[in-house]
């Protein structure tokens, strides 16, 4: 496939953490060299030193850190994918070819690259993220996207996707979020789904930021104006002429290769009574809602800079706001520039993130490593720690959002977003480790500033305080308002506890982790709250560990990645291997699932099946997940933990780099990148090997 000329692209940061990527003139890039940054993540040769073979753990964590530092952006954050979901990619030219937002060429060239690099090998389709079997979804999505991008129906990537989404009967089975978007963009018809109503928006922060705008495209049936290019995919899409579907009767149609969420006969019963009201005369309970809508969409937009909770949202958003507004509307140009804020060009070109990007998450963690390794006390590291702050600083979110409690949204005054600011969502496990790292960087290195005061950091307490639920364990964005019943109304057919927010071991551990730190500093400030608070969290972890002794993972692969979490908090609440058969059964469970080679892998399919599965390869990453918490739980067998340490070592590269093995993350059983995790997870372990050097 066509590719632009890779040495053009630049990676534009500011302050507020705000990274996009820009193609210069031929005339800019001389003003303008291509730093390092972009060379690693566009996959060109870039000069890095190389290192002798590391003699010890510890040399081969510096050499790794001095690889990853290059990877700092000047206002301190470090820039990386987070994505993952490709089906992300062709929600963002669907909505662009909708609202008339013309493609950059250079956008154009770089997403076709990414999306025919990432079509299965074997039979041209598409699934909903990179480890995915091809899906309905998945496929036609992808294939609306590239003929909208340009490519013929004869060419040989669309006949073969094309055949694929044929034998699967093509798009009448694609799950209802599918079907909606082909709706709105008038491939099929608003009669074929069943009720989005804007009367419903109170679920879980994500669904409730898509479905809001969804609600208000169904209620007013948006719908693109017919094009020739829509009279062709019309006939392209389905294995019958498009004006012979009866399309009331494919509202539960479901392909079965997409099938990961059943419906339930409740979902049945509700989108039986939900189609008998849209018949009903509702009294202009209709437009009521929609114009409910309408402003919570608008107080979105002001909350977030435009920016909204995640990609998926801001399509709908875009959506929304082109419809009501109007493409000269100050709104929508807004929207419009923010649009860049999601695309990440890398190795295999342009792809969609879920968010604005990982910063706060990724910079947070790799000060916490570099520090309780000392690195951070290494002069020449010295500057990269000042610059963290700076944006951790700058980051901290410092005001409510307009209208909160109307939005359904908590104070957010002293948290951190996962990105960055302008995004403006508190998020239980970000903000402790935001306040986590500020309080390591102001007290325990002697060269740094405080720039964060005692009040702000007390803010954060208080909001991380507000969040714990009756159980005692903590939720992603906010407390838990809605019954688990909720699950078994699940819409999209497509994702898994998506409808209500849940408990989470790792959200938990990190609040306990960032408590346990906070008090060491400032032992004078809620101490009864933040002790009775920290008892009934403890509780809940003893009490969410699997019988086989194992937490399960939501955001990272997945019992591995929680079981490390836990098992270091409760490190730092005293329990170990030796007095805790809480953290002994963990630790033998993680020791039951070492590889001959001395490593761990574990696949994704663990977070979909909620059973450990091996994956065929050990994993650097996964690996040192592993070892961090045998070695926080004191295992008292040093073998296997040398045998760990080994293969972690054998993968680094000379310049101290370590190439992907696998995806890192997961998210309502997706599989998402983290790409920052091959350098954070394994620097963080190795310095701590030293006893099994």
């Amino acid at each position: 496939m066509e590719r632009t000329d890779l040495t053009r692209w630049r990676l534009k940061v500011d302050d507020s953490g705000r990274q996009t990527w820009h193609y210069l003139d031929e005339d800019e890039i001389k003003n303008y060299p291509q730093s390092f940054i972009e060379k690693y993540w566009i996959g060109l040769p870039c000069q890095s030193k190389t290192f002798e073979k590391p003699k010890t753990a510890f040399e081969a964590a510096r050499n790794g850190f001095e690889f990853f530092k290059q990877l700092q952006t000047s206002n301190g954050h470090w820039a990386c994918e987070f994505s993952g979901l490709t089906f992300l990619t062709p929600l963002l030219i669907i909505t662009m070819y909708i609202t008339q937002i013309p493609i950059p060429e250079s956008w154009r060239i770089e997403i076709i690259r990414y999306l025919t690099n990432k079509a299965n090998p074997i039979d041209g389709g598409w699934g909903l993220h990179i480890e995915h079997h091809s899906t309905v979804f998945g496929t036609t999505l992808s294939y609306i996207a590239l003929r909208i991008l340009g490519l013929d129906p004869d060419h040989p990537v669309m006949i073969k996707s094309r055949t694929t989404l044929h034998k699967f009967g093509g798009a009448i089975g694609i799950p209802p979020w599918g079907k909606f978007w082909l709706a709105c963009l008038n491939v099929y018809d608003w009669d074929g789904l069943n009720p989005f109503p804007p009367e419903l928006c109170r679920f879980w922060v994500h669904t409730r930021a898509i479905y809001l705008p969804m609600g208000y495209c169904y209620g007013r049936r948006i719908s693109a104006e017919i094009t020739p290019l829509i009279e062709r995919l019309r006939q392209e899409l389905y294995v019958q002429p498009f004006e012979t579907i009866n399309w009331s009767k494919t509202r539960n149609n479901l392909a079965m290769v997409d099938l990961s969420v059943p419906h339930t006969k409740l979902l049945k019963l509700c989108n039986y009574g939900l189609n008998i009201y849209e018949i009903l005369p509702n009294f202009e309970l209709r437009d009521i809602a929609i114009q409910k809508c309408y402003e919570l969409i608008k107080l979105e937009n002001e909350n977030t800079d435009y920016l909204n909770i995640c990609s998926i949202a801001k399509t709908l958003h875009v959506l929304c706001t082109y419809y009501v507004e109007g493409p000269e509307s100050k709104a929508f140009k807004l929207h419009k520039e923010r649009l860049i804020d999601y695309l990440w060009l890398g190795s295999d070109g342009i792809l969609t993130c879920l968010t604005n990007g990982s910063q706060l998450w990724d910079t947070a963690f790799t000060v916490l490593a570099v520090i309780e390794t000392g690195l951070a006390d290494d002069p020449l590291n010295h500057q990269s720690m000042m610059h963290a702050l700076e944006f951790l600083d700058k980051s901290q979110i410092k005001k409510n959002p307009k209208d909160f409690k109307r939005c359904y949204r908590d104070d957010t005054i002293g948290a951190w977003s996962y990105s960055t600011r302008d995004q403006g969502y508190n998020v239980s496990d970000c903000s402790a480790l935001g306040l986590e790292a500020v309080l390591n960087l102001q007290n325990k290195l002697s060269y740094t500033p405080k720039l964060i005061s005692k009040k702000r950091l007390c803010q954060t307490i208080d909001v991380l305080l507000a969040m714990q639920n009756s159980d005692g364990g903590f939720g992603s964005y906010e407390r838990i308002r809605g019954s688990k019943i909720m699950e078994r109304l699940n819409l999209a057919g497509i994702f898994k506890n998506v409808m209500v927010e849940h408990n989470y071991p790792e959200c938990t551990s990190s609040v306990l982790n960032a408590l346990h730190t906070f008090r060491k500093w400032y032992p004078d400030y809620r101490t009864t709250e933040i002790e009775q608070v920290s008892k009934k969290a403890i509780q809940y972890l003893h009490n969410s560990q699997y019988e086989h002794g194992g937490w399960y993972g939501s955001w990272g692969i997945c019992f591995t990645y929680a079981t490390m979490f836990v098992i270091q908090c409760l490190k730092n609440y005293g329990e170990t291997y030796e007095n805790s058969q809480i953290v002994k059964k963990g630790c033998d469970f993680l020791i039951s699932k070492q590889k001959k080679d001395g490593g761990w892998g574990e696949s994704y399919k663990s977070c979909v099946t909620e059973t450990y599965i091996h994956h065929e390869n050990s994993q650097v990453v996964n690996t040192a997940f592993a070892l961090l918490a045998l070695m926080a739980g004191k295992y008292p067998n040093e073998e296997p933990i040398r045998r760990g340490i080994q293969l972690i070592v054998s993968r680094q590269l000379p310049t101290g780099e370590w190439k992907p093995d696998y995806v890192e993350g997961i998210i309502n059983n997706m599989t998402v990148t983290y790409s920052a995790y091959k350098f954070i997870f394994p620097i963080w372990l190795l310095t701590r090997a030293l006893p099994w050097e």
